[in-house]
Parts: C-alpha cells; sequence; structure tokens
C-alpha cells in the first residue's frame, strides 16, 4: 500500500516538473518572437547591454546568441560558464552563475561549447 502511494506520488513530481519545464520553455519562445530575451541576473545593468551591440555571431563554427549558455576555455586554462550578453569589437560578454559579468577576448579562447540555446526544447 505504501508504494503503491510513493509511486503515485513520484509520478505526479515527475509530471509537475516536466510540464513546468516545457511551460517555461513556451515562455521562452514567445519572448524570441517578441525579440526579448530574459536574464535573471542582477549583476546585468543596461550599459552591459548597450555595450554588446551584436546579439547574434559566429565564434568559428559555432552560432551563438544573446541568452545562450556556453562553457568557455581561455588559452591560459582558465575556465568560465555563463550566459552570453552580447558581444563588441572581438569579445564576448558572459554572465557568469556567480553573477559576476566578464568580456573575454575572442583571441584569447583556445575553446567554446555550447551547452544550451535560448528558447530551446532539448
Amino acid at each position: 500500500m505504501l508504494i503503491y502511494f510513493l509511486k503515485n506520488i513520484s509520478f505526479i513530481l515527475l509530471a509537475v516538473s516536466i510540464l513546468g519545464y516545457v511551460l517555461v520553455v513556451i515562455k521562452e519562445k514567445l519572448y524570441l518572437k517578441e525579440n526579448t530575451i530574459l536574464i535573471d541576473k542582477k549583476s546585468v545593468t543596461s550599459e552591459h547591454i548597450k555595450e554588446a551591440n551584436i546579439s547574434e555571431f559566429l565564434i568559428g563554427r559555432l552560432k551563438i546568441k544573446t541568452g545562450d549558455e556556453i562553457s568557455i576555455l581561455l588559452k591560459s586554462d582558465k575556465k568560465f560558464s555563463g550566459i552570453v550578453i552580447g558581444a563588441k569589437e572581438n569579445s564576448v560578454l558572459l554572465v557568469t552563475h556567480s553573477d559576476e559579468v566578464l568580456k573575454l577576448s575572442v583571441n584569447k579562447i583556445k575553446k567554446i561549447k555550447l551547452i544550451s540555446k535560448y528558447g530551446r526544447f532539448f
């Protein structure tokens, strides 16, 4: 009886979490249709957004847009991951998960990996 109850509760929790994820992605898609990208970080100011005048760009063969989550390995073997704010004059503006805004030069990037695209389901 208890196992049956726990199975039902776990199934309900799984269904609610999947539904919540789907709703968040749908909300992001609606924002993208309106050319609005939501970056929920307190350290990002309007000056950072004005400074990043390019919202879609290429690094190597990788197409990156504002709001995408990336991981960057510099030539000095420092690793950063966060959300892209934009690009300006051969540099990428990135807000890390610890709310730090970084301006990284493209010439110093050794390897870049796209973790997730903004508004993508899977």
